[in-house]
């Protein structure tokens, strides 16, 4: 079945971006996805073809009108009536692979791109949207968050990466930063390939990446790490923890 992207957005020349190239690009060739865009100010119903209006209360900037992204949503879920409506907004849930999983093992999605100020409120209970964040940053609109949204889907589809497992090892899969890698050549700038990685001795190359990246993601996401071990992670003094390399 194909996973389809729906993007409500006033700036659909922004798509495909970047995912019309490399792995996304081939998987839209082979129709392994599909993408479909809808222009938000087709839904406006004066003359102007109004979607914004001035913040109720006062303030600078303006708000995408409910009125018009409901009619803009309303038709995205007739084309697509099993795809849930995201919104990419800073004020929304932060994404997490797990997320990004659930959403990759469904018929598709439709994501709703923000601009100026941002939504009116009323839109997300009112036709059912959910809201996500990609990171504590303010965008000049939804359209660079969608991208990252649809780009961690994909990779994620049947056929899109070349092996079953080329994920599973992955920063976020397991709970934990993915384990430092390491290419030719074996010495570069005085800095050489840790010994275990050449030793062949798959048993310890296994422990020895297990344990970076468990370092890694206790002194780099100590957040991510007191979720993975249960274990909070806090100096006695409060101080900035260090940054001492303990790859041996």
């Amino acid at each position: 079945m194909t996973f389809v992207a729906t993007i409500l957005t006033l700036y659909p020349d922004m798509f495909p971006g970047p995912l019309g190239h490399s792995l996304a690009g081939r998987a839209l060739a082979e129709e392994i996805w599909s993408l479909d865009t809808v222009q938000i100010r087709d839904f406006a119903q004066d003359k102007h073809r109004t979607v914004d209006d001035t913040p109720a209360g006062g303030g600078a900037g303006m708000v995408l009108r409910a009125d018009v992204l409901a009619r803009a949503i309303d038709h995205a879920r007739t084309l697509h009536p099993g795809a849930p409506v995201v919104a990419m907004t800073p004020r929304g849930t932060p994404l997490t692979q797990q997320r990004v999983r659930a959403l990759a093992d469904g018929p598709g999605v439709t994501v709703v791109c923000g601009r100026f100020e941002g939504f009116d409120e009323r839109i997300f209970a009112g036709r059912d949207v959910e809201e996500i964040a990609v990171g504590d940053v303010v965008l000049s609109g939804g359209e660079c968050a969608a991208l990252i949204v649809l780009d961690a889907c994909i990779r994620l589809l049947p056929g899109v990466m070349g092996a079953a497992s080329s994920g599973h090892e992955e920063s976020f899969e397991n709970g934990l930063l993915e384990y430092p890698h390491y290419t030719r050549p074996g010495e570069w700038e005085g800095r050489t390939i840790p010994e275990v990685l050449r030793s062949g001795d798959h048993a310890k190359i296994a422990a020895w990446r297990q344990t970076q990246a468990e370092v890694d993601t206790r002194l780099r996401r100590p957040d991510l790490w007191e979720r993975h071990s249960g274990v909070r992670v806090q100096s006695a003094s409060g101080a900035q923890r260090g940054t001492t390399d303990e790859r041996k």
